[in-house]
Formats: C-alpha cells, sequence, structure tokens
C-alpha cells in the first residue's frame, strides 16, 4: 500500500518515525522546534519529542554544527537542521575539518553519525546569497556522504539511511520541492545511499540528473518523446558514493550522455560525472558528453534572468534533440 503525501511530509515522516525508533536521534538547528522548522519540516516534533530532542538554537551554525558533531561522537545521533544550505558555508569549518575527518584521524575509534539537512539551490527571487548549489564543494571532501533526493519517497527512504549512518551525511533538499507530491509505501522502505534508479526507461539517449532537476528531464524526455526520441532518464540520489555503474550500464545501452545540473560548470558534479564515464565506457560513446548547467554568474534576483541562469524543459529538450538528430 502506498499513500500520496509531500516532500516535506515525508521528510517529516521519516525523522519522526527514526526519533520514535532511537532515542539518541534528535534534531537541533534554528526554528525547528516552537515554530516547527523554516519551512514546516518539524511540524509537531516539539509537541511529541520535548525541547530536549527538538532543541531550538541561536543563529550561529558554527556553534551548533559543532555541539552535533560533538554529540554524534558522544553516542548520539543528531539531525542539524540548516534553514538553507547557503548557511552552511558558516559552518565548513566544522563540516570540513571536524564532522569529515575525526574517525580517520582518530583511526576508526570514534565516529560521527550525523546528519546535515536543510534547502538548497534556488527557489524563485531568493538572489544571489540564497540561492546556491553548493553540492560539489560537500562532495569534494573526503568523509563525507551527500544524498539529493527528488521524489518523497526517496525522500524519506534515503533520510531514513542517513540517519542509520555512522558516517556524516549532507542532505540537500531543494526548496521547491517541499510542496510536491508523490507516492511513499506505508511501513518502513529504507533506500540504500549509493544506488541510482533509472525513472524512466529508453534507448536513444541517457540523461543524468538530480534534486529538482530530475523533474526537468523528466518533462524534457517527455517533449521529446512526441518527436520520436526514446530518452532514459537516471536520478543519481546519491552524490557521493557516486553509482556510476548504473550510469555507465545506460551509456553502454544508448550510446549518449546528457548531464543536467543546476550548479555551475566550472568544476561541477557533471564534470566529475562526466570523467567517470569517459574512463569506463568511453569507446561505448557515439558522441561527446553534453553538460546542461546553470549559468557561471551569481543568481541574479529578477524573474527574467533567474530563469536563464537555470535549466529549464526546453534548455533539456533542445540538447536531447540535437544530440540524437546529429
Amino acid at each position: 500500500m502506498t499513500a500520496v503525501v509531500t516532500y516535506r511530509e515525508a521528510l517529516n515522516q521519516a525523522m519522526r518515525e527514526e526519533m520514535r525508533r532511537d532515542d539518541r536521534v534528535f534534531l537541533i538547528g534554528e526554528e525547528v522546534g516552537y515554530y516547527q522548522g523554516a519551512f514546516k519540516v518539524s511540524k509537531g516534533f516539539v509537541e511529541e519529542f520535548g525541547p530536549q530532542r527538538v532543541l531550538d538554537t541561536p543563529i550561529t551554525e558554527a556553534g551548533f554544527t559543532g555541539l552535533a558533531i560533538g554529540a554524534a561522537m558522544a553516542g548520539l545521533r543528531p539531525i542539524v537542521e540548516l534553514m538553507t544550505f547557503n548557511f552552511g558555508i558558516l559552518a565548513m569549518d566544522q563540516i570540513v575539518n571536524n564532522a569529515a575527518k575525526i574517525r580517520y584521524m582518530s583511526g576508526g575509534q570514534l565516529s560521527v553519525p550525523l546528519v546535515i539537512r536543510g534547502p538548497g539551490s534556488a527557489a524563485h527571487q531568493l538572489a544571489a546569497q540564497h540561492s546556491q548549489s553548493l553540492e560539489a564543494w560537500f562532495c569534494h571532501v573526503p568523509g563525507l556522504k551527500v544524498v539529493a533526493p527528488a521524489t518523497p519517497r526517496d525522500a524519506k527512504g534515503l533520510l531514513k539511511a542517513a540517519v542509520r549512518d555512522d558516517n556524516p551525511v549532507i542532505f540537500i533538499e531543494a526548496q521547491l520541492l517541499y510542496g510536491t507530491k508523490g507516492d511513499v509505501p506505508d511501513g518502513e522502505e529504507i533506500i540504500p545511499i549509493g544506488q541510482a534508479e533509472v525513472k524512466r526507461m529508453g534507448q536513444d539517449v541517457t540523461v543524468v540528473a538530480y534534486s529538482k532537476m530530475l523533474l526537468v528531464a523528466l518533462e524534457a524526455a517527455q517533449e521529446a518523446a512526441n518527436q520520436g526520441i526514446d530518452s532514459e532518464v537516471i536520478d543519481l540520489r546519491t552524490l557521493k558514493p557516486l553509482d556510476v555503474a548504473t550510469i555507465v550500464r545506460s551509456v553502454r545501452k544508448t550510446g549518449r550522455l546528457i548531464i543536467v545540473e543546476e550548479g555551475w560548470r566550472f568544476a561541477g558534479l557533471g564534470a566529475q560525472i562526466a570523467e567517470s564515464v569517459y574512463s569506463q565506457a568511453f569507446y561505448a560513446l557515439d558522441q561527446p558528453i553534453v553538460r546542461v548547467t546553470g549559468e557561471e554568474v551569481p543568481m541574479p534576483y529578477s524573474r527574467n534572468l533567474e530563469d536563464l541562469a537555470i535549466p529549464d524543459r526546453a534548455r533539456v529538450s533542445a540538447a536531447i534533440t540535437r544530440m540524437v538528430r546529429r
């Protein structure tokens, strides 16, 4: 049995179930308690679990992230909510130099079972400082796992897996996905970290995307289908560790690859994906890999310029058509 729930509700369910299952799990962040989270993901939590397990903090990302790292080292399993991953920049020293390295530097004596979650990428007219896709930063750091689900089902199953993982997990939720709906199975479903999923089967071209760009890719694939082009769409779900094997299997079938990402092109995640495919499936490719990315600019505030800076259905559909019809 399944139920149709929003992305927001799926995250709420995952955290609630994990906090009921394991009293070591707690939630900490700005306004997560009595305000119920900036995006209402923690609605009802303080009433059920109390202020000792749902902790409202001052506006100090470095402070409460460091506190959570210490709690994880001591045996608890914190979930840190960032009001936006743009504010995670303020906690990068804690994330990169402590959370990611302590297990290695202690020779495995200490672990940091920590989830850092919250909205990333652009919403609508939040301007340059609140619209950044920073996932490539986190993927660059050894010791961190990075997850970016696109659907309610994946959001719930992957968040439950992240809470149970003994390593720090960066869990990025696109703000514009919170209100989207999808089927979520009743009962417990754990989706393993590190496994991509083929969301649409096809023969002509492979399109790889993640987070809200998956929805764009699926729309573009449907538009291309109207022209007789059969696209296979892969949702990465996990960005690190990257499921290269699923991508390579698809590329060996289609001979073509398009990578869609909202982030900036230079040193973006798509560059790593392309390198991995070139090194493992170069002779399966009929054409060079194409990347559809965000523009190399700070995000404009003006809505028409913002729309131009972010990949959309038309750009992805055009890339598919050009590649297949070439």
